[in-house]
């Protein structure tokens, strides 16, 4: 298949998803009097060289652009900053580097929001291997520098569920650097009141056999013990008392037990010390829990794989007793396996 056609069939699959309205999104963000356009792309961002077939969205030269694009290893998608000048943007630098800091900003509030994608840039020619998302550095803020975050796929097998559902997922990124928020909101149900809603909403990770056992491990790690709470708390607690990412005005839970009339909350890290793990979890804790409007928690609990030390367990007691904080620490242990977690009692 051509890009073209390629992206004529994202276009017919977009008009049910959340990313068919990126056009209406983009005349909300920029206060634009009427839509530019009612489709992602256009045929002036479609652009089908002999060797460098890419597509953007429509008004993407100056944004960070959702893009479609044709690489020696397959169909590229995802999202990613152009500073090639042109005539329509002959100081890319200028435009868009407001923009990486804002990107720059949501990827550390949310490190682990696109574990699953990954990044790369080309610079001079020359493309990088892929990594994990991390923030852009100031090196890469540079003329002719491009800078991608999303996937690449086998171009005989293109999984277009796959792509609508990046593309969706992408879109409070997108909003947050396009827009003027102080705070990135990365779904809807954050601004409406907590609503206790029993069930397992976290999907079984997608992997491939190209990636490292290791990296596997670094990006899916997290979901995995998720889907592991989940079972443990089902079994203690019953199906109808446990809940995952349960919006509560400042974020999404891990995990929610409902207790009677209270709840308590968990937060799952992955850090190699029971210490780290208490570190990262503890702000987000306590800002589900104390957020002006927020549903508070009985109980806050930190979850890791790590043993509770000595001077971990300490400190918790410091802070039960004197800040009166209903923290605790509970350890869940799992074997490391680099595959595809089961779906089949969770979907």
């Amino acid at each position: 298949m051509s890009l073209t056609e390629i992206v004529h069939e994202i276009e017919r699959r977009a008009t049910s998803r959340d990313i068919g309205q990126l056009q209406e999104i983009r005349r909300q963000l920029k206060h634009h009097s009427r839509v530019a356009g009612h489709s992602i792309f256009t045929p002036q961002t479609i652009f089908e060289g002999a060797s460098n077939a890419y597509a953007f969205h429509y008004g993407g030269r100056q944004e960070l652009q959702f893009n479609v694009g044709i690489e020696p290893g397959g169909i590229r998608h995802g999202v990613a900053f152009s500073f090639e000048p042109s005539q329509s943007l002959p100081d890319p630098v200028g435009v868009l580097t407001p923009k990486v800091r804002r990107f720059n900003e949501f990827l550390s509030l949310y490190p682990d929001r696109f574990a699953d994608m990954r990044m790369w840039h080309w610079c001079q020619g020359d493309r990088s291997s892929e990594h994990l998302p991390t923030q852009i550095e100031a090196d890469l803020i540079r003329p002719q520098a491009f800078v991608f975050l999303g996937r690449v796929r086998a171009a005989d097998t293109i999984d277009y569920d796959l792509v609508m559902d990046d593309f969706d997922r992408l879109l409070p990124l997108y909003r947050f650097v396009e827009g003027d928020a102080a705070f990135p909101e990365i779904n809807e149900r954050r601004r409406q009141g907590f609503q206790f809603s029993p069930g397992c909403t976290v999907r079984p990770a997608r992997t491939t056999a190209s990636y490292p056992e290791r990296e596997l491990e670094l990006a899916f790690r997290h979901r995995e013990l998720q889907i592991a709470l989940y079972d443990r708390l089902v079994s203690t607690y019953g199906a109808d008392q446990v809940a995952t990412e349960l919006g509560n005005m400042g974020g999404l839970i891990d995990m929610t037990v409902r207790q009677g009339d209270g709840f308590w909350f968990y937060e799952i890290k992955t850090a190699m010390s029971a210490r780290a793990c208490i570190r990262e979890a503890l702000g987000q804790l306590l800002e589900y829990s104390f957020w002006p409007g927020a549903q508070e928690a009985e109980k806050l609990i930190v979850v890791g794989e790590p043993d509770l030390d000595k001077d971990a367990q300490t400190y918790l007691l410091t802070l039960r007793k004197r800040f009166a904080l209903p923290i605790e620490y509970e350890q869940l242990k799992m074997p490391i396996v680099a595959t595809e977690v089961a779906a089949s009692a969770h979907q």
